[in-house]
């Protein structure tokens, strides 16, 4: 800028000894414009940050726990047969569903007749020997003592004849109550002993047998009760919500899982699903708890359920700790921490201290 105005004085008819006196009173001229610029424009110190503010909101909320398990259902039986032998024919499929009192499957009963024809053999013999004791009682020749170990003879001949017919009737098994064939562990031809198990059951009285198992942790597992509604989703009817209610609470942890055990019992209306089929449940608290709602972007230093916020007091920030109960989209729901007089930063939140000077916008 000087060595313009100098080439201009250089050009004009200003004398010399003057012309060092208006180059002076211009750039003094020049600099104080500038100066009187800089004053005009608004100034804004580094140290004052800009931070934008929101009310606390309050909410009472219904608490709810999640869990996730598998579908199964109320009564679950290993059918086998009381004897052993050889399996004659299985009925059913696994899968498949049966009605109460249907015949699920039976043994050879070759050897079954032959031990209830002996048995009836016997009994008619000791029979014959009690009435011919009897005769022979009454006419002196036999004593007592004969007559009695007769009868005896004949009593034992009865309860023997007895348990065949027990155990032949038991060489078919019956389906006890409705239900499905989640596993044959036995076939057709096997030769199987007393009590092996053959079909492996799941009981579906009237469809109201179903039950979605659940792992909880002991504070929920203590928050529950027998008898509380639930929902429940299956993943093989993600468009449906099911009804629900707390039918059995373990009372003992998982060894394996190492988590308390709860039932719940689904109305499933006409919907058969299947065992071991996946779902989640939210499990309704019987009473409501007060909540804070704050923007998510308002947290600083997260971690776990415990974080910070900063709130605005005197014209100052503080740093707050708070407790998170859960989230939900974009927003926390703080359960410690918090009233709802508090205006909380939620802006610039990374660049604050509790030394920081502030400005409030809008």
């Amino acid at each position: 800028m000087k060595s313009k105005i100098q080439k201009y004085l250089k050009g004009s008819f200003i004398p010399d000894s003057r012309k060092s006196l208006v180059l002076l009173l211009v750039l003094s001229l020049f600099y104080a414009c500038k100066e009187e610029k800089k004053e005009n424009l608004p100034f804004e110190s580094a140290d004052v940050i800009p931070i934008k503010t929101a009310s606390v909101q309050s909410l009472a909320l219904k608490n709810t726990i999640s869990a996730s398990g598998l579908v199964t259902t109320e009564n679950q039986a290993n059918y086998g047969f009381k004897i052993g032998g050889i399996i004659n024919r299985i009925y059913v499929e696994e899968g498949q569903f049966f009605k109460k009192g249907q015949l699920l499957a039976s043994l050879d009963e070759t050897e079954i007749n032959a031990g209830l024809n002996q048995t009836d053999l016997n009994l008619k013999k000791y029979e014959r020997d009690y009435k011919r004791a009897g005769n022979l009682y009454k006419d002196s020749v036999y004593t007592l003592e004969q007559l009695q170990n007769t009868k005896t003879g004949l009593d034992i001949a009865k309860k023997q004849k007895d348990a065949v017919a027990f155990n032949a009737r038991y060489s078919k098994i019956y389906a006890a109550a409705d239900g499905f064939v989640s596993k044959k562990i036995a076939n057709e031809g096997e030769i199987v002993g007393a009590g092996a198990p053959i079909l492996a059951i799941n009981e579906t009285s009237q469809n109201n047998n179903y039950l979605l198992k659940v792992g909880l942790t002991d504070k929920e597992w203590a928050a529950v009760k027998v008898g509380q509604k639930a929902t429940v989703t299956l993943d093989g009817y993600p468009d449906e919500k099911f009804g629900a209610f707390i039918f059995r609470k373990s009372q003992a942890a998982d060894a394996a899982l190492g988590s308390f055990q709860v039932e719940l019992k689904l109305s499933l209306n006409k919907n058969k699903p299947a065992v071991g089929m996946f779902g989640k449940t939210e499990i309704n608290a019987e009473h409501s708890e007060d909540f804070m709602i704050i923007p998510y972007n308002s947290l600083i230093e997260a971690d776990g359920n415990k974080a910070f916020v900063f709130i605005v007091e005197n014209n100052k920030v503080k740093r707050q700790p708070v407790i998170i109960n859960k989230f939900e989209n974009n927003k926390v729901f703080i359960k410690e921490g918090l009233q709802k007089t508090d205006q909380i930063v939620i802006s610039n939140s990374a660049y604050l201290n509790e030394q920081s000077t502030i400005k409030i916008i809008k």
